[in-house]
């Protein structure tokens, strides 16, 4: 399977990151991808509010990146921001960080479980976690969801995998500072060897690459997305501008790897 990987910049307007989403999927096609990964916030860039634009499932902006997807026969997984709500069903004032993953004979979301309050920056303050992993089949294979400061736990990776994920997907607007590129390589790596998966990191890019000044603390992105082997091998990477990148999947690999490491099979839960 043909999959690519959209390593763009998202803005605080809804509709100019939809056309941005659009016109990188329709690259994607164009190059002989069946899925395409878009990075966390898609819909709107870290730094901006996010609870005067988040929007159900069904709504607007997820309806186009929907009708976009099946237009072009082709799976788009990209994050956005739905409401949050309390216990009884009302409104909170906080946000979901959701990824959608949506084409042809999908339709998936997940909601992100572990929240950014690290290196100065809450995230809890303004959006509640998920609770369940979530996975998805598409063109012969498996792919389990995670989002960003996700990839910093095993746990919801080896879920993944114990649910049936050939690959990991994480998008990400990972926060700047020093050694954090360096470390998403390393985390993605990690986690494809945890899991014996395919890892699919894919984050904004640097707006510093674009000469644009970082707004205070909000994460908005490092480059460097990177598609890693079910053993740790970097195949595929970007440097921290904009860029598209390619790969081929194949679940023969994966399983190949699993019986050199059989790492699921050896664990041991406490």
């Amino acid at each position: 399977m043909r999959i690519a990987l959209a390593q763009l910049i998202s803005g605080r307007e809804l509709a100019d990151n939809l056309i941005l989403l659009e016109a990188y999927a329709r690259r994607a096609k164009d190059g002989g991808a069946e899925l395409v990964v878009f990075p966390e916030a898609t819909m709107r860039a870290f730094g901006n509010s996010l609870i005067d634009i988040a929007q159900p499932l069904d709504g607007p902006w997820a309806s186009r990146v929907r009708e976009i997807a099946q237009e072009l026969r082709i799976v788009i997984v990209a994050g956005m921001f739905t409401p949050g709500f309390a216990s009884d069903g009302s409104s909170n004032g906080k946000v979901r960080n959701t990824l959608i993953a949506t084409g042809p004979g999908v339709e998936a979301s997940y909601d992100k479980i572990h929240l950014f309050d690290a290196f100065g920056f809450a995230e809890s303050d303004t959006v509640d976690g998920g609770t369940d992993p979530v996975t998805f089949d598409a063109g012969g294979l498996t792919f389990g969801l995670a989002t960003c400061y996700d990839i910093r736990f095993p746990a919801l990776f080896t879920a993944n995998a114990v649910r049936g994920a050939d690959v990991n997907i994480v998008s990400a607007s990972w926060g700047a500072g020093p050694g954090k590129a360096e470390q998403w390589t390393l985390l993605a790596r990690a986690r494809a060897i945890d899991t014996t998966t395919f890892v699919l990191a894919c984050g904004q890019g640097d707006p510093a690459s674009e000469g644009r000044e970082p707004k205070g603390a909000a994460p908005t992105g490092v480059g460097h997305s990177v598609v890693v082997s079910p053993l740790g091998t970097v195949l595929e990477e970007l440097d921290a501008e904009p860029g598209l990148l390619f790969a081929e999947l194949d679940a023969a690999v994966v399983e190949d790897a699993r019986i050199k490491l059989p790492v699921l099979a050896n664990r041991r839960d406490f």
